[in-house]
């Protein structure tokens, strides 16, 4: 197919570092598709990411991108896109960075309705620090953190997004690559703040969310009569798990971007405003810094 071949603009010259059978390669392979699919072009893409595993993501794919803070990358893309709203601003990471200590951020972007998107590659699991219990990780859980077992309720990352004014929601799960690059595709055309919510195994630390558990239970939305206009049902669908869960787009409606409202905008794009600077005053402002 034409897409396939267009893959290559997005790949780095890095090769990707993670265990063997991680589920953050179908991550990346998704979002890598999706930009070709959508014929976007590297200079016009960025990939923003956090701390964790997952967030080594930006370095492994072909446009511009950011390594920022623990928590922060949301921040920092919402800071990009507002300064440059002509970007593709993509924000990669895992669940412990987007729903522990970057759960502020998250929830804000969302209110603001910010016209960018959020892919976590929610393995249930602090990988980076070797196995502890994450925001995601199931009541009762063993790891190294609760050796008798998690106490605490698991963060519901659909359910938040959809009380928190995210106008696109979806879950992806990266054995199933066809839909997680088609969720992303469209996650990335849709005007507003787009979460991609994704399960992504983590072969090494999470011996029980696996590959085989999840192909047993998850189901697509679009493939079973659900209305993604209508909140109430996208909840009661967020709350399922166990036996069967949910994939696909959850909600979805066009509201007014942060971008479209802002008053700052009737002059143009930030990034491409001229500073109102003659020559002198520029060589003096670049002298300044040296």
């Amino acid at each position: 197919m034409p897409e396939t071949l267009e893959i290559s603009k997005f790949k780095s010259k890095i090769s990707p570092d993670w265990c063997p059978g991680c589920g953050d390669f179908g991550v990346l392979f998704s979002l890598q598709k999706a930009c070709a699919t959508l014929n976007l072009d590297p200079k016009d893409v960025l990939v923003v990411s956090g701390i964790g595993c997952s967030s080594n993501l930006p370095g492994f794919f072909g446009s511009y991108g950011m390594h920022t803070l623990h928590g922060r990358a949301v921040a920092v893309a919402e800071g990009a896109k507002l300064g440059n709203p002509d970007l593709t601003v993509v924000v990669t990471g895992g669940d412990g960075d987007g729903y522990g200590i970057g759960i502020g951020h998250f929830i804000h972007a969302m209110r603001r309705n910010i016209n960018m998107t959020y892919i976590v590659m929610n393995n249930q699991i602090y990988g980076l620090t070797t196995g502890q219990c994450s925001p995601t990780t199931e009541l009762h859980t063993v790891t190294k953190s609760t050796p008798e077992g998690s106490i605490e309720i698991p963060i519901n990352p659909i359910e938040l997004a959809l009380v928190s004014g995210a106008t696109f929601i979806a879950r992806g799960f990266s054995g199933s690559q066809d839909l997680l690059t088609d969720l992303m595709a469209k996650a990335i055309q849709h005007k507003g703040f787009s979460l991609v919510d994704v399960f992504s195994p983590c072969v090494t630390y999470n011996k029980k969310n696996t590959y085989p558990w999840f192909r047993e239970r998850v189901y697509n939305l679009q493939e079973d009569n659900h209305n993604k206009s209508d909140q109430d049902a996208a909840l009661k669908r967020a709350r399922e798990w166990d036996t069967r869960i949910a994939t696909g787009i959850f909600f979805e409606v066009d509201n007014p971007t942060y971008e479209e409202q802002e008053p700052a905008y009737k002059f143009g794009s930030p990034a491409k405003q001229k500073l109102g600077l003659n020559q002198e005053d520029i060589q003096a402002l670049i002298k300044s810094f040296k």
